[in-house]
């Protein structure tokens, strides 16, 4: 067993010690601070220290520590088994320049951090990974600088606890991964309102949960600051709709969202979703009492319930038509061909062909034919349809990644393409 000073003096001369800034001890059996003094003295201008899986047993060693080292920004103490004190520490033990604290499999108990937080007046990020932490009570006057927490692999934690860290102001990241968490509910705001919970939340982390209802979703929607979403490995992504499906439905349903799952939402990709999302849901929303007339368009209170942000982009897009809403036949061939008259608006000395098409084929795979065959690159080419029976409508098929079956195209209808 070591001491920290020592460990440093193992690898250093004593000329860098004191310019030392950064040092990482894991796993190097560190059990004490050492003699009293000794640390400020050899190394006053550490900044980062990484105290990992070390021999630290005990919370007053750690703030002999800190005593000595006033300029420590960034301290990690996982994997040390620490005893933390039954009551409040002195003031005297702080960390007044400590603004990242790493605790992940240290034991550590909520009321714990609660207890120790005044020692830690500018913290801004808090790692507490792995401690089985049930949140007990709400911060009163500690934690308020802190922007981004960890609570990741502690399956205690539901959605009542996190209504008690629901006000801290200046959160702007929470990870919640692989906390067992199902469902949430903000209380305090009505279907299409934003909840005052979590005002300052950009980036909410939920991977590897039990979230499988849509419910969840809709209620991110409130946060009024939300910006970037991971939501992978959870029954409701990994589930039959497919993973470009539920993606474009996310977007459509958080309409504040910049980032999924870690990729950019691009703006035509959320026109694609939220066009794609009002179309899938519009016979639903029509039996609900939807209307093409604002007047008499007035969907149930069920059917807001499970789509907020519908009336919204009825409002964006405009409310979807009939045309629109065809009823798909069954298809007892899922390849079944269809026959599609092919025009071309732009080009007058281009005559009309006609081709058969897979009615599965994506609007990409499409294009990419037409490419071949027109000698013209993918992305000019912009395609549309238009149906016999809907004589003067014609619809944009905007979304590659979907398929003319997906788009309601016939036999017999005429496929529009412009470059």
């Amino acid at each position: 067993m070591y001491m920290l000073v020592h460990m440093c003096e193992l690898y250093f001369s004593c000329s860098q010690l004191s310019k030392l800034q950064e040092v990482s001890l894991r796993n190097c059996v560190v059990s004490c601070a050492g003699d009293k003094g000794t640390i400020a003295k050899a190394c006053p201008n550490i900044r980062r220290v990484d105290l990992s899986r070390n021999l630290l047993s005990s919370w007053d060693e750690v703030l002999n520590i800190a005593d000595q080292l006033k300029h420590l920004e960034v301290l990690n103490l996982s994997e040390n088994k620490l005893h933390f004190p039954s009551v409040s520490p002195s003031l005297a033990g702080t960390f007044p320049a400590l603004k990242v604290l790493v605790l992940n499999r240290t034991g550590i108990t909520w009321a714990e951090v609660l207890r120790c937080a005044p020692g830690w007046p500018v913290l801004e990020e808090l790692y507490l990974k792995s401690n089985d932490i049930s949140i007990s009570e709400r911060p009163a006057d500690v934690l308020q600088t802190v922007k981004l927490l960890d609570l990741s692999s502690n399956p205690l934690i539901d959605e009542n606890q996190l209504f008690l860290i629901a006000y801290l102001p200046r959160l702007e990241q929470l990870i919640l991964s692989d906390v067992g968490i199902s469902s949430i509910h903000f209380p305090d705001a009505g279907t299409g309102c934003k909840t005052a919970m979590f005002p300052s939340l950009q980036y909410l982390v939920v991977n590897d949960n039990q979230i499988s209802q849509w419910s969840f979703i809709n209620e991110l929607d409130k946060l009024q600051s939300l910006r970037a979403l991971s939501c992978v490995r959870n029954p409701l992504t990994e589930g039959g709709s497919g993973p470009q499906t539920t993606r474009q439905f996310i977007i459509a349903k958080i309409g504040q969202l910049k980032t999924l799952n870690k990729c950019e939402i691009l703006p035509e990709e959320r026109r694609g979703a939220e066009l794609d999302y009002r179309k899938a849901f519009g016979n639903e929303w029509k039996k609900a009492g939807g209307h093409q007339d604002p007047d008499k368009n007035r969907p149930n209170e069920e059917f807001l319930a499970a789509h907020p942000r519908y009336q919204s982009l009825c409002l964006k897009y405009g409310a979807p038509e009939d045309g629109e809403l065809k009823t798909r036949q069954p298809f007892l061939l899922k390849n079944q061909l269809l026959t599609l008259k092919i025009k071309y608006p732009n080009q007058v000395d281009q005559k009309v062909t006609e081709k058969q098409l897979l009615g599965s084929m994506t609007i990409q795979k499409v294009k990419g034919l037409l490419s071949r065959l027109l000698k013209v690159p993918v992305s000019e080419l912009v395609l549309s349809y238009e149906s016999p029976k809907m004589p003067g409508r014609e619809i944009e098929l905007e979304n590659d990644q979907q398929s003319l079956q997906f788009y309601s195209v016939e036999n017999g209808d005429y496929l529009l393409v412009r470059w």
